[in-house]
Order: C-alpha cells, then sequence, then structure tokens
C-alpha cells in the first residue's frame, strides 16, 4: 500500500473535484463511516413494516449503515452529486394539470440513471486510484445497501428534508447521488446545516399522505413505491389520489421553494427520451410487449416490466374524463392475459359507468 503520508489531501481534493465536473458531477464531498444514529431510525423504520415489499432494505443486515462491513477497509466515503433536471421538458404542473396525459418522475426520463452514473463513478475512482496507487476503492449507485442521503449529509452535500430526499441550497433536491468506498484516510467535510424551517409544503402537496410526519415517509403510501416496487395489485384506497402519475411522483419536491434553484442537467444521457415527458395515456396503454422492451430498454422505467406498465395505466385512464377513446383503450384490454391488468382495467372501466350513471 502506497505510503499515505506523502499525499497531499488538499492536492487530492482539488484533483477530484476537477476530473469529477469533467465527468458531469456538479459536487462531491467526503464523509466518514460513523452512521450509529441513521442505522437506529433505518431498523425502527424497518420494524414498523413502513417498507413495505422492499425486502432488500432488511436483507444484508447492517451492511447498510456500516460501510466497513460492506466493504473491509473502508474508513473513507467520496460522495458525489449529479444533477438531473430535465429544463428542455414539458412543465411538470402543466402534465400533472392534464388527466390525458401520463406522468412520469422527471429523474426517468432520459437514459437509466444507474448505467449513467456507475459509469461515471467508475472513472471517478480509477482516477483517484491512479493518484493514490494501493488502496481500494469501490463505487455504488443503488446497486448494494448503502445510506447515500446520510452519507451525503455528511459529506456536506445537503441536508435530509422534511420528505426525506436530500436538499442543497444552490440546486434543491433534482439529483443523484453515487458513492466511492474507500480505505484511502481522507479528512471529512463537516455537515451543512438544515433549511427547511417552519416550511411544512411536502407534508402538504403528498397526494396519499405517505410523509407522516416531518421526517417520517410510510413507502407503502408513496406514488413512488405503488408504481415502481409494489408487486400485485394497487390497493384501491390509493388509486384515485393517484391521478396521472403513472412512474414515480415528483410532487413534494415540485413544491419545494428551494427547487426554484434546480440546475439542469448537464450529461446529454439524462436528455428526454421518446417523448414521455407529457406522452397521452391512451398511445402507451397500446404499446405492445415488444413495443415496451423496444423504448424502454436502456430507461429506469424497463424495470417494472410491461405487466405493472399497463397496470399504472390502467389506473391513471380510470382517473381520466371518460372520453370515447379512453373507455376505447379500457375495453382493449379487459381480456389481458394477466390477472393484475385486468382487474386494473375493470376498476376503471367501473369508475367510468358509475360517473355516466350519475350523470344521468
Amino acid at each position: 500500500m502506497a505510503d499515505t503520508q506523502t499525499l497531499d489531501p488538499q492536492a487530492l481534493r482539488r484533483s477530484l473535484e476537477a476530473r469529477a465536473r469533467e465527468l458531469g458531477f456538479a459536487a462531491l464531498g467526503i464523509a466518514g463511516v460513523k452512521l450509529a444514529e441513521d442505522e437506529q431510525h433505518l431498523e425502527r423504520w424497518l420494524a414498523a413494516g413502513r417498507h413495505g415489499q422492499m425486502h432488500y432494505m432488511q436483507r444484508h443486515g447492517r451492511k447498510r449503515s456500516r460501510p466497513e462491513q460492506l466493504l473491509p477497509g473502508t474508513i473513507s466515503i467520496i460522495s458525489a452529486r449529479m444533477d438531473y433536471w430535465p429544463a428542455e421538458a414539458a412543465p411538470a404542473e402543466q402534465v400533472l394539470a392534464d388527466p390525458e396525459a401520463g406522468y412520469l418522475s422527471r429523474y426517468a426520463l432520459g437514459r437509466d440513471y444507474h448505467k449513467v452514473l456507475r459509469r461515471a463513478l467508475k472513472r471517478l475512482a480509477q482516477h483517484v486510484a491512479a493518484c493514490a496507487p494501493g488502496h481500494n476503492f469501490r463505487a455504488f449507485v443503488d446497486s448494494a445497501p448503502v445510506l447515500e442521503k446520510a452519507l451525503a449529509r455528511d459529506a456536506g452535500l445537503g441536508w435530509i428534508g422534511k420528505h426525506t430526499n436530500l436538499l442543497t441550497r444552490d440546486a434543491g433536491s433534482y439529483f443523484f447521488l453515487g458513492e466511492i468506498y474507500t480505505d484511502l484516510p481522507l479528512p471529512a467535510d463537516a455537515p451543512v446545516s438544515a433549511h427547511c424551517g417552519s416550511c411544512s409544503a411536502c407534508i402538504g402537496a403528498c397526494p396519499t399522505a405517505a410523509i407522516t410526519a416531518p421526517y417520517q415517509l410510510d413507502a407503502r403510501r408513496c406514488i413512488s413505491y405503488l408504481t415502481i416496487e409494489l408487486e400485485g395489485p394497487i390497493p384501491e384506497e390509493f388509486r384515485a389520489a393517484m391521478g396521472n402519475r403513472i412512474y414515480g411522483c415528483d410532487d413534494c419536491q415540485l413544491v419545494c421553494p428551494w427547487n426554484r434553484y434546480a440546475r439542469a442537467a448537464a450529461h446529454p444521457d439524462l436528455k428526454v427520451r421518446h417523448a414521455l415527458d407529457a406522452p397521452r395515456l391512451t398511445e402507451l396503454f397500446a404499446w405492445s410487449e415488444a413495443q415496451f422492451e423496444q423504448r424502454m430498454q436502456g430507461s429506469a422505467i424497463y424495470r417494472i416490466g410491461y405487466e405493472r406498465w399497463l397496470r399504472n395505466i390502467a389506473v391513471a385512464l380510470g382517473n381520466a374524463p371518460g372520453t370515447a377513446a379512453v373507455r376505447a383503450a379500457l375495453m382493449s384490454r379487459r381480456d389481458h392475459a394477466s390477472a393484475v391488468v385486468r382487474e386494473h382495467v375493470g376498476w376503471a372501466l367501473a369508475r367510468h359507468e358509475a360517473v355516466a350513471t350519475r350523470a344521468h
């Protein structure tokens, strides 16, 4: 192992930041590995069952909150931020206000961020390894049990807001986070102070009341969880509140005052693809499985699969105006092979029939 006494931490930091900017990162910081309070918070959350079907949250024991267990020898963590706000996309509020359009979370409009971020982080790790040979480095992007928001907070990249997302004063919350674990002793950054103050806009904006209290999220009620993580049927109690949100939800971020400072995505792979910023629900529902596979390949959306895609759109069509086109789209899937899709289509059709009956 290289003699760490010969390394100039400040020179290494400057080199690291310069390379990070070249790779499309907006900021980075250094954190230590002590996450005792976050570990307790996570274990209480898991014990309450608020993770729903996300069994991976507890599958790895305490490796998530104890980095040295995930990668033995880890003593420093480089946390990096990459902005993703698609400035060229149709205004989010405009899409949400159009019940015949489908709303997809803005982070998913470009290429799969896992691949984009992982590639950039790997190159950043290679740069640090070249500057400090003999040390170990490993990059993570949602691919391993990592408390990324807590680590980013400890690295001085922001504070965890009342909606449980990381916030920073100069860029809001529309960014991805990635980490590099290393046994290289690096001076840790100081955490920044929190600036939510008395604001609770995010809590009131959640369509399904998933933010049960400041800094408390029940994932089982969250539209992002319901449309992405949840397998099987979506509980009926949440369907009407989902509106036209067919993949994820940004409501708690859209109302956050700090997001007036959101920065547009700099990485070209995060630009809008396939006109998914304001798609028509009936057109998306008409996609064949082959079309879904072809168009969603390379997208984060691909992970949910075709069945959940149709399930989510069926709910949105149930919340859309009962036009002839909407009804025809639903009828076309009434006998779909998937029981889950059939059930949601049936719910949507019944909803329109009830509205039509009341109108007469």
